[in-house]
């Protein structure tokens, strides 16, 4: 499955606010000491029974959607992301990866 990798900043309560408009959203708030947990049990989640993820960049959540839409092609014309705005990856931890390093602004993660 392909993961959306966002480098464009986007305001993050307009972004999530966006993807809401067509999802249903669970969820989880994590500090140092629960993180790994909370994100293996975000993982376990999203492989069995959602549609997608979301992690952002200063934003200490993880966020899961029910829903059906195309959320790429939905970001992508929302808000006018150019190829140089995103990637897309098939690896699994580059989109934490890169949020964690500071490289991008927003992931979607959809194993």
């Amino acid at each position: 499955m392909l993961n959306l990798i966002i480098r464009k900043w986007i305001e993050p309560y307009k972004l999530l606010e966006t993807i809401k408009e067509h999802s249903a959203m669970e969820d989880f708030s994590f500090d140092g000491s629960n993180k790994a947990i909370l994100k293996a049990h975000f993982l376990k989640l999203l492989k069995s029974d959602k549609e997608f993820g979301l992690y952002m960049k200063n934003v200490n959540k993880f966020y899961l959607f029910d829903t059906n839409c195309n959320v790429k092609d939905l970001l992508i014309k929302t808000f006018d992301l150019t190829e140089n705005d995103y990637e897309i990856t098939e690896d699994e931890h580059k989109p934490f990866d890169d949020i964690d390093s500071g490289k991008a602004e927003a992931s979607i993660i959809m194993f």
